[in-house]
């Protein structure tokens, strides 16, 4: 057991989107075997009700309330500093003071960033350092500037290149990177070779207890209608794309076979442009108490993402949840499932809706491709196994230490 100072850039609590999913259940790991100190943000109001479950999972926390305008503003200094406007972003003097702090106190063993945003934190303290990256962001911005006009594209290229140049640099520092697949462990070691050797892909887990097909769990959906269903944070610019381009392109071909289908977005914070395709054939719930029921009754679940990177929690609990997916290459090609047996992938519009009425014509068919998708879950999926890496490297980095590790004991989503 060691002593640990984690610092993740927004509350690892509750686990219902991609980045808190991971960021959560690394916590709860290292929480079980460590004594855990954490340093985080809270950039959601509804989060701060969430503040006290999370002190119970550690020795120490302290959460920055980040006010996402005012941080906004403050980021766009990094246009006169040359610095990734990311990096500004989460800066925060009293999130570094404390973090002194803790580390002259606790005598802290060794540091876990949860996103290269964090890093600056542990800079200077001499401690060994561990990174989990998950996804290569710097080129998430330069995907970015390839989908929208001057002055966006300008500004998102540039933050992939200032931003592709400090995860370098935190690489570089690191004892040990992580990323979420090896997919993007592959891309990262060919954009900075000369971390190579210090890299590593850690797959993400699924809770297939909790997301479980249940007889006596009611559907949300209407009598009669046939859904199809997208879930996910639907503030983040990737997951509106992808709405976006299902409902224009591939929802008109399919409701051309099956009038009675209906698009269901699943997910809060829905952005102007996805309450916009609100209407007859696109249902936009915003943020709903619980994701099971709209996964487990949907004739098909989809993940029409074209700027995916790392792997796509939604598909998984979809699987989990042993409901067929489609999903676009981008997606799939993260994922250690077999396609055309435990998912179907598509490159374009045509393919989408064809793969989509395929299941829908094909009841047998469907399900036989939501119950290898649970098996594949089940087989590949396991949190502990993935994060027994990390285990791993904390142990050849930090002494064995006497301080008995916080109880932390799973949590409901």
């Amino acid at each position: 057991m060691a002593t640990l100072l984690y610092l993740v850039h927004r509350l690892p609590y509750p686990p219902d989107k991609g980045d808190k999913v991971r960021s959560y259940h690394l916590l709860q790991h290292l929480a079980a075997r460590h004594r855990v100190f954490v340093g985080t943000f809270v950039d959601d109001p509804a989060d701060l009700a969430h503040v006290e479950t999370v002190r119970t999972l550690c020795a120490g926390l302290h959460a920055v309330r980040l006010a996402p305008l005012r941080a906004r503003a403050a980021s766009i200094a990094g246009l006169a500093t040359g610095e990734a406007l990311t990096l500004r972003y989460y800066r925060d003097a009293g999130l570094a003071r404390w973090v002194r702090g803790v580390v002259q106190r606790e005598r802290i063993d060794a540091v876990v960033a949860f996103s290269s945003s964090v890093v600056p934190y542990a800079e200077g303290l001499g401690l060994p350092l561990i990174v989990d990256f998950v996804d290569v962001d710097s080129a998430k911005w330069s995907e970015y500037a390839g989908r929208h006009r001057w002055p966006l594209s300008w500004l998102y290229r540039r933050e992939g290149e200032r931003l592709l140049a400090y995860e370098r640099a935190a690489a570089a520092r690191a004892d040990w990177s992580f990323f979420a697949t090896e997919k993007e462990a592959q891309l990262f070691r060919r954009l900075a070779p000369e971390c190579a050797g210090r890299v590593e892909g850690m797959d993400n887990g699924v809770d297939a207890a909790r997301f479980a097909p249940d007889p006596g769990r009611p559907s949300p959906y209407a009598p009669g209608e046939i859904a199809v269903a997208f879930t996910g944070a639907m503030d983040y610019w990737p997951n509106v794309d992808a709405v976006g381009w299902f409902a224009a392109d591939i929802l008109p071909r399919l409701r051309e076979r099956h009038p009675a289908l209906r698009f269901h977005i699943v997910g809060r914070n829905p952005a102007p442009a996805v309450r916009a395709l609100a209407g007859p054939a696109v249902n936009v719930t915003g943020t709903v108490p619980d994701v099971r029921p709209w996964l487990q009754h949907a004739a098909v679940v989809v993940a029409p993402l074209r700027l995916a990177r790392g792997i796509q929690n939604k598909v998984l609990e979809a699987m989990a949840m042993a409901r067929p997916v489609v999903a676009a290459s981008a997606c799939a090609d993260a994922l250690r499932a077999a396609p055309g047996r435990e998912l179907l992938t598509a490159h374009d519009e045509a393919g989408f809706a064809d793969q989509v009425a395929a299941l829908l014509a094909d009841a047998p068919r469907a399900a036989a491709i939501g119950a290898a998708a649970r098996d594949c879950v089940l087989r590949e999926y396991s949190w502990g196994a993935h994060l027994a890496a990390l285990d791993r490297r904390l142990a050849a980095l930090t002494p064995p230490a006497q301080h008995p590790p916080v109880a932390a004991t799973a949590l409901a989503a």
